[in-house]
């Protein structure tokens, strides 16, 4: 597998966007089944490519897409987020997600804070963070601990919430 992790093309956001949009509501229909609701609206994807900081990467293997990632780098603090992050649904479970981290890490050596948030209900995804990449649950985001930056819809009455992550770097 010839595995590349490169800047997101202007002519790709499109494409890019429409993929993670799909894959993240993959990880929503898995355990909460159809719905016509979008999981990710394309206006957080939006927010997340024109942060201060910003930096969209594509994942490409042998030629093709195969996922990618959004960061929002500090390099004053050296407190960096991971944003969002997804594997195309094709691909998910042959190791593209930690390919992507792996060459992330690489790209940002600096860094001496990576932070990164998952909804509560996506096992696969905080198995991911703490058992693949090294992060720790440092923060449970819902309605009795709400965070003025997370959408409503994650902290609503339903009792949703977001694990927020964090990995010391050495």
């Amino acid at each position: 597998m010839n595995f590349s992790l490169v800047p997101l093309a202007e002519k790709d956001i499109p494409f890019f966007k429409e993929e993670m949009q799909l894959a993240f509501q993959k990880g929503f229909e898995d355990v909460f089944g159809k719905t016509e609701q979008p999981v990710l609206p394309e206006k957080d994807i939006d927010s997340s490519l024109n942060a201060k900081g910003s930096a969209a990467y594509a994942a490409v293997i042998d030629g093709e897409r195969a996922g990618g990632a959004v960061v929002a780098i500090d390099t004053e603090k050296g407190h960096n987020h991971l944003d969002l992050l997804y594997v195309k649904r094709e691909v998910q479970g042959k190791g593209v997600g930690i390919k992507i981290w792996n060459e992330l890490e690489r790209l940002y050596p600096e860094t001496r804070v990576w932070e990164t948030c998952t909804p509560y209900f996506d096992r696969r995804n905080i198995h991911f963070y703490i058992n693949k990449c090294g992060f720790h649950a440092v923060e449970f985001i819902n309605e009795k601990h709400p965070d003025k930056d997370t959408p409503e819809e994650f902290i609503g009455d339903g009792g949703e919430g977001m694990f927020v992550f964090r990995k010391e770097m050495r």
